[in-house]
């Protein structure tokens, strides 16, 4: 089910859930009198929203500043992975076309294989890591002959252990950002929220009903966002293998290496 058709059924199964109770109590309670609402319930009510919306939000930044971290990684292992290919020039025909070989094949696997991977079980691949540790092993082998070989060889060497690192971080960004008793409080906190609503004893006219069902929207919504969020390679990234594509054209067609 696409995401954005997710986000209405939600949206409207709560504003529908939320005006049906209200519209149901106020029959079961036709002498109350709405001016009678304890202070203390005011209170309770305006607390607990204010409460509600700092999680909330740190909610909300938490998984976004993870979204812009596994974005950076992402940038970072692909532009890694294409200075050694552009440096591996200095390099002998042999050894460049072999480092050059390495970089393609993990490129593409990255590609192809471990992105779809990770946005199923949350986890890298194994071939990834061999790849990349042949990557390693090419590089180091290689045994500079002048100066501006090993000027070349050690910018390269640093730059598969900077690859290296972003994959470990990228493995980190594969998982959910938000433990699941995080998500327990989330919910509940907009259980009790909505919930306040009908401790005020809010009424059927039009405007306490429009209002009523706008607090839950929103409260979906952002509920929502957080989710969307949670998982950068699932859902949070538009295209997590754009930048290797950019640099790598030819990674995302033709055979696989």
């Amino acid at each position: 089910m696409p995401e954005w058709l997710l986000l209405v059924l939600a949206t409207l199964v709560a504003c529908a859930v939320v005006t049906g109770a209200v519209v149901l109590r106020q029959r079961r309670t036709e002498g109350d009198d709405p001016s009678e609402t304890p202070d203390v319930i005011e209170y309770m009510t305006m607390m607990t929203g204010v409460v509600y919306a700092i999680v909330l939000g740190l909610a909300i930044a938490g998984v976004w500043e993870a979204r812009n971290a596994a974005d950076d990684v992402v940038k970072e292992e692909a532009q890694a992975l294409h200075e050694v290919h552009e440096r591996a020039r200095v390099a002998p025909p042999d050894r460049r076309e072999r480092i050059r070989s390495d970089v393609a094949a993990s490129v593409r696997h990255t590609v192809r294989t471990e992105y779809p991977y990770m946005k199923e079980h949350g986890e890298l691949t194994a071939r990834g890591g061999r790849l990349l540790g042949t990557l390693r092993k090419d590089v180091l082998e290689w045994e500079p002959r002048t100066p501006r070989e090993e000027q070349a060889y050690a910018a390269m060497a640093d730059r598969v252990a900077a690859a290296d690192a972003a994959r470990v971080a990228r493995a980190d960004s594969a998982e959910p950002t938000l433990p699941g008793v995080v998500w327990f409080g989330l919910y509940a906190g907009a259980v009790v929220s909505v919930g306040m609503l009908f401790a005020l004893q809010i009424q059927r006219s039009a405007r306490e009903l429009v209002l009523a069902a706008l607090f839950t929207a929103l409260i979906a919504f952002l509920l929502f966002l957080v989710r969307h969020f949670d998982e950068p390679f699932a859902r949070g990234l538009t295209d997590p293998a754009g930048t290797f594509t950019s640099l790598f054209p030819r990674a995302a067609g033709g055979s696989g290496g």
